[in-house]
């Protein structure tokens, strides 16, 4: 029985049991990490904003394994979404399917880096005092500061794989042509290849503006994040309808009442979890200048791309991801199909849903 016919039917198994996935074992990925801060100098930023460091976060699994020329050839990347930190593809539901014994990214075999990108988690954001004064950094700014984190930091030299969902997705066709041969695979979950324009924009923007028009945003001086009350539930809210997927909801919350219990619920848990203002519209601004289509030809590295149907940020034939995987020379994009066991947008990182894509792509690119 093949590993993905196994993994299919403990997938079964757990939602006949109305179980969560991952409830069998459901390790703690995320204390079995190290945990690394690099310093980097002297960071010049796309503004042209420079600041003397700026400090990257990342949890590290596995061991790195040297060649005969001392180089580590065993690393992997894992890149979250906008929002996410370095936890975020190290929780149970995608580390119970990829880190164990003969799993794909198996941390006996991989150096997995889960690194919290600029602007996120314990990396440099502005919440860490510059506030409203920290610099507007872009994809580009991101893509570099890992660069460095890998490099200077971690004495990585080349990836395996570059993994990343969402955000990470989309860092994934930026890495491609600015750093030719670095990496030697790339699986981009949940995004597209075009500018940030439309819905996506106008949704970013909500949030943005949701913020910063809130009487107690005070030009990024605020006092307390949970001051912003307006500004919360606008991005809570904005999130909660682009993450989800219509389906799922739909079988899970089938009445009026179950349905408006839920919000009820997800409203009180966002409300007791307020993001910083700051940050979170620096997150959702940094993607403005992203537009890799014309120079997606350029990623000659095999790629396995995967979006689901039911995804609300990148709906199917927006901006035709087919026809842009195929200005790639070695890529496959492969659309999921929308049930009530996908996860709309966060179908990225559920594993068990594209686990024989993932499979396949491994095994044809050893």
């Amino acid at each position: 029985m093949s590993t993905s016919v196994i993994i299919r039917l403990f997938v079964a198994i757990l939602i006949a049991l109305g179980l969560p996935l991952g409830a069998l074992r459901a390790e703690d990925w995320v204390a079995k990490a190290d945990e690394r801060t690099i310093v980097l100098n002297d960071f010049v930023f796309g503004t042209g904003d420079t600041l003397p460091e700026i400090t990257m976060h990342a949890l590290t699994l596995g061991t790195p394994h040297r060649n005969a020329e001392g180089e580590i050839d065993n690393a992997v990347m894992l890149l979250h979404g906008t929002g996410g930190d370095a936890t975020s593809l190290l929780q149970p539901h995608f580390g119970d399917a990829m880190f164990g014994p003969g799993q794909p990214l198996d941390i006996t075999r991989y150096y997995v880096i889960s690194p919290s990108n600029l602007g996120h988690g314990k990396s440099s954001k502005p919440s860490d005092g510059l506030r409203a004064a920290f610099p507007r950094y872009d994809y580009d700014d991101m893509v570099r500061a890992q660069y460095r984190m890998l490099t200077e930091g971690l004495g990585v030299s080349s990836l395996e794989m570059i993994l990343g969902t969402s955000m990470g997705c989309m860092h994934s066709f930026v890495w491609g042509p600015k750093y030719p041969g670095f990496v030697k695979k790339f699986v981009p979950l949940a995004c597209n290849a075009v500018e940030i324009a439309g819905r996506n924009r106008v949704m970013r923007q909500m949030v943005i503006d949701g913020f910063r028009m809130d009487p107690a945003y005070n030009d990024g001086n605020y006092a307390d994040p949970a001051d912003l009350k307006v500004g919360q539930a606008v991005a809570s809210n904005v999130l909660l309808l682009a993450g989800s997927n219509p389906y799922r909801m739909d079988a899970d919350y089938p009445t009026r009442a179950a349905a408006e219990q839920f919000y009820a619920a997800r409203r009180e848990a966002a409300a007791a979890r307020p993001v910083d203002p700051n940050d979170t519209i620096w997150q959702f601004d940094s993607s403005r200048n992203y537009n890799p289509a014309a120079r997606l030809h350029e990623i000659t590295a095999p790629v396995l791309w995967i979006n689901s149907a039911d995804d609300f940020i990148n709906p199917p034939g927006l901006g035709n991801p087919a026809a842009l995987a195929s200005t790639m020379p070695r890529a496959r994009f492969v659309l999921i199909p929308p049930s009530a066991q996908t996860y709309g947008h966060g179908t990225h990182s559920r594993p068990h849903l594209w686990m024989d894509e993932l499979l396949r792509f491994l095994k044809e690119n050893p």
